[in-house]
């Protein structure tokens, strides 16, 4: 029997992909590159956001 999970709200800065990694064009010593890791500011890395009440995308 499939088993339904509810539907999460996706951030809309992110879309998703809450983790970047940045080449910074440098090199380690064995020839890897060095990356940064970076974390979406709207919504700290985690992809989702919190659901929007009904008077707020009213305008009231």
């Amino acid at each position: 029997m499939p088993v339904h999970t509810p539907n999460r709200p996706v951030c809309r800065h992110c879309d998703g992909f809450p983790v970047v990694a940045i080449t910074t064009g440098n090199r380690h010593p064995d020839g890897t590159r060095t990356t940064l890791h970076v974390n979406c500011p709207a919504c700290n890395g985690t992809g989702t956001t919190a659901p929007i009440l009904a008077l707020s995308r009213a305008g009231r």
